[in-house]
């Protein structure tokens, strides 16, 4: 993301890094090194923090700066003449004690940049909604929750930063997703449980900073943001990476460390860009986890595979919508000397990739039953497991870089 017009850090307030993110910092990952106990929340991996305070028009414009002064009011008389009022383009609050947003603020029509960030707001009422050119709004270290924000918040369309971290949501706000012209958002440090799908809404987001919360999950949907640049996950309770992801291809950095991941989804390998992961303080990273699970396949399933793996000719008006359907969701068995396919059942089994002949890596590795990963099978079944690991080293070449410096 270059450039963001955007606003100081916003993971959780125990800890606040610096910088910005740049071309050529990497982390070094090592797989199996273990994190040190009580690690700060929301840590992000080096070179890549939250936007600061950065876009070119941010010092353009008169600006006030009210910082730390102990301010509980706001009054006109302070803000200076209507004429200069008029002109101001950046109003910096931060660290005062203003209860709510002051009602002063709502007529700075031409406002570019507002900081109220370190007070004990508890609202950002209809004022906000008097600020149509507002670009970035840093309200970061309050007591915001969901029912904080208007909502009529949609109507800043041209807002493109926004820091609510270290406040108290629960949940990502409906109103927020309405934003589309939003690069930036951080909510580090909440109370966050989960992503909501409706977040593939953000469709200008490059900048998605959710780390210090509770979430479980992530939902697929987050693959849809396709400019999407920076995700910082850290420091949650997620359990695994949706294969989806993968199809962010402009993804440049993914910070993971501090999480419930046992392994990673191969498809992790096809991020071509991406230039930073971080994964420290994981389960992955200090134990081996070599999981077999298999479902037997359906009826309907096992009809499925013969037809498309022996390519048995049909009509439209020989199967039911829904079975044709059916049909086109077959995923191809990744085994090169398999030709089968498979629909829901199919060996998940954890793959690990050698860096250097001293880091792995577990990746997911799909395959469309036991036999194709069965070590006892001297033929196709080893060749099969050998060309594999081949391809997916192939491919993990370019990823040692990202994880190894």
């Amino acid at each position: 993301m270059e450039d963001p017009e955007s606003g100081a850090p916003g993971e959780s307030p125990e800890q606040e890094p610096e910088g910005a993110p740049a071309e050529g910092e990497q982390e070094s990952t090592e797989v199996f090194e273990e994190e040190t106990p009580g690690a700060e929340a929301a840590r992000l991996p080096t070179g890549v923090a939250e936007p600061e305070d950065g876009g070119p028009e941010s010092s353009e414009g008169p600006v006030l700066d009210f910082s730390r002064l102990g301010l509980r009011a706001l009054t006109p008389e302070l803000l200076g003449p209507v004429e200069r009022r008029r002109a101001l383009r950046r109003l910096l609050l931060p660290y005062n004690r203003l209860p709510a947003l002051p009602p002063a603020v709502g007529g700075l029509r031409d406002l570019r940049l507002l900081d109220v960030s370190g007070n004990a707001l508890s609202l950002l009422g209809p004022e906000l909604l008097g600020l149509p050119h507002l670009r970035t709004l840093l309200a970061k270290n309050n007591r915001l929750h969901e029912g904080s924000l208007p909502k009529e918040l949609g109507r800043l369309q041209r807002l493109e930063v926004l820091n609510l971290s270290g406040n108290r949501f629960t949940c990502i706000p409906g109103s927020l997703l309405q934003l589309r012209g939003l690069r930036s958002l951080s909510l580090g440090g909440n109370r966050l449980k989960s992503i909501p799908a409706e977040i593939e809404a953000l469709i200008s987001l490059e900048f998605l900073y959710l780390g210090g919360n509770f979430i479980s999950s992530i939902p697929p949907e987050l693959a849809n943001l396709a400019h999407l640049s920076y995700l910082v996950l850290c420091d949650n309770k997620i359990q695994s990476v949706p294969p989806q992801l993968a199809q962010v291809h402009s993804l440049r950095s993914l910070s993971l460390h501090n999480n419930l991941l046992t392994y990673l989804p191969r498809e992790i390998l096809s991020l071509v860009q991406l230039q930073e992961l971080s994964l420290r303080g994981n389960p992955l990273v200090v134990r081996f986890v070599r999981d077999l699970v298999y479902a037997p396949p359906s009826l309907l399933e096992l009809a499925g595979r013969t037809i498309k793996s022996r390519n048995v000719p049909y009509t439209p008006c020989d199967l039911p919508d829904n079975l044709r359907h059916y049909l086109k969701l077959a995923s191809k068995c990744p085994n090169p000397r398999c030709a089968g396919v498979y629909f829901d059942s199919c060996v998940r089994q954890i793959k690990f990739v050698d860096f250097c002949g001293k880091y792995r890596l577990p990746l997911m590795h799909y395959l469309c039953s036991p036999e194709c990963s069965s070590p006892c099978s001297n033929s196709s079944t080893s060749q099969s497991e050998s060309d594999s690991e081949d391809e997916t080293s192939k491919a993990a070449r370019r990823m040692q870089k990202v994880l190894l410096g």
